[in-house]
């Protein structure tokens, strides 16, 4: 790779990559699909669709990316039997992970049931007033895919799209450390990742208070306690990132294994697991 550019959006930082510089008319193109995104998704500002539906209820016209996530979410209430919930928003809020980062604890809560939430034609998002969506356990591998397909026709050779944790490429091969939970300067292992995608979470990213941080089981609104980190490698990000989430939990192994995704995760007390196919490139 030869071309980088490096900016800041959605509360993280990207990283795109390319074998030439990026002309201006599709880095704006990037920037205004971001900018749209986030207007309609994130929770964290007072102007976009989820938190108008949080202030005041209703229906609204469904984004275009709503039927692909919530089809996901479908499959993740079920193999995690209700841990991962796109309404577990304000379970976060009362935590102290709120628009204004208050990282104030105001007890646990679990979320409410989704159903109903969307349409069943994709076409409507109907919620009740206080009903925050949070689709934190996707939504940014969503973007990453959005944003290299944008990018792709302008692009020859390699592209990578890096989302802090949650990327995905165009060519390659590209090689890939896996941060090490409990010490940034080391890696459990390398992946190759060719025209796919590799997602990564885990709990010292977003730490506040008490042993609390971003990844909630939705059914009792708690901190999950026995994984550290997830890493999941398939051939789109949103894939990839809803299935880091789920190997969080039980039944998270078996819905990456029916989405063929390759994954490893690390326990708190230090122990790995992987699957099948993700054992090359692990430093055991």
């Amino acid at each position: 790779m030869t071309a980088r550019w490096a900016f800041e959006a959605i509360g993280t930082r990207w990283e795109i990559e390319t074998d030439q510089t990026l002309a201006p008319e599709p880095r704006e193109r990037v920037r205004t699909l971001i900018e749209s995104f986030d207007r309609e998704w994130s929770r964290f500002r007072d102007d976009s669709l989820v938190a108008r539906l949080a202030r005041d209820g209703g229906d609204a016209p469904a984004p275009r990316d709503a039927a692909a996530m919530f089809a996901r979410y479908d499959d993740l209430d079920a193999a995690t039997a209700g841990a991962v919930n796109p309404l577990v928003g304000a379970s976060l809020a009362r935590r102290g992970y709120d628009a204004a980062s208050s990282l104030v604890d105001r007890g646990a809560e679990p979320a409410p049931a989704w159903l109903g939430l969307l349409s069943p034609d994709g076409s409507t998002l109907t919620a009740e007033p206080g009903t925050l969506i949070d689709v934190g356990a996707l939504g940014k591998g969503r973007l990453v895919d959005l944003v290299l397909a944008e990018l792709a026709p302008d692009v020859e050779g390699t592209l990578v799209v890096d989302a802090s944790g949650d990327l995905a490429v165009r060519g390659g091969p590209v090689r890939i450390g896996l941060e090490h939970p409990y010490d940034a300067s080391r890696a459990i292992g390398v992946w190759e990742v060719t025209d796919g995608a590799l997602c990564a979470s885990a709990v010292n990213r977003r730490v506040w208070g008490d042993g609390l941080h971003h990844v909630l089981d939705a059914r009792t609104g708690e901190p999950v306690r026995t994984y550290a980190a997830t890493w999941a490698r398939a051939a789109e990000a949103m894939t990839a990132d809803a299935a880091a989430t789920a190997l969080f939990f039980d039944g998270g192994p078996e819905l990456a294994h029916r989405w063929g995704v390759e994954w490893a995760r690390m326990r708190t007390d230090g122990v790995l697991e992987w699957s099948a196919g993700a054992r090359e490139g692990l430093f055991l």
